[in-house]
């Protein structure tokens, strides 16, 4: 049965000839995290999602950054999902569902995630601008696009408004975070039970 009782970790490496990646997850931490991606503005977001998910996550990584973030920031979010999917194991008693809007000031984000065992992303995000310092925009979609793939769930994240670029990005994985959190926790009424009528995910 998954709930706090029952450790719900992971570790996972991925070395390619463009990127060595290695992540911790620990699903019911405390919001703890220890970043080093090479991509500060990546690093800052991913405290989001640990910070607001209750997870303690750790990420270390090293990618061809010489030639763009792209091969960096996508096998991170690949190795995120191997680590969710790994950390959450047969999903019995959770939740499965969760979901999360966030706003920041002018700007507000909505995170909704089905732990379904299907992957799929609908990413309906606009940035007022192409870049927030030197990260590309365009690469938070190949960053949720290898975590869904890996991690086997269905997301849908959906910025409402939003005119600065950074309030915008912060709102987006606050909200992941949230609707992580919401998802994997354990449900009291499901008795051990897979939230699935097929009875697996």
């Amino acid at each position: 049965m998954a709930s706090a009782m029952t450790p719900r970790s992971a570790q996972i490496s991925r070395d390619t000839l463009e990127t060595r990646i290695r992540v911790q997850l620990d699903l019911d931490g405390t919001g703890s995290a220890r970043l080093a991606t090479g991509v500060p503005f990546l690093d800052h977001m991913l405290d989001q999602v640990a910070r607001h998910g209750g997870m303690d996550l750790s990420v270390s990584a090293e990618g061809d950054l010489h030639i763009d973030a792209h091969h960096t920031v996508e096998d991170i979010g690949i190795s995120l999902g191997q680590a969710l999917a790994a950390a959450l194991g047969e999903k019995q008693g959770i939740c499965r569902y969760g979901h999360a809007y966030v706003p920041l000031d002018e700007a507000l984000s909505r995170a909704v995630v089905d732990f379904s065992g299907r992957p799929g992303l609908e990413y309906h995000v606009d940035f007022p601008r192409d870049r927030i310092g030197d990260f590309e925009v365009e690469l938070f979609e190949e960053f949720f696009r290898g975590f869904v793939n890996h991690a086997r769930v269905t997301l849908h994240l959906d910025t409402l408004r939003g005119r600065n670029a950074h309030h915008v990005a912060e709102t987006l994985f606050k909200a992941f975070g949230r609707a992580l959190r919401m998802a994997a926790e354990a449900d009291p009424r499901m008795g051990g039970i897979t939230p699935s009528t097929k009875g697996t995910l």
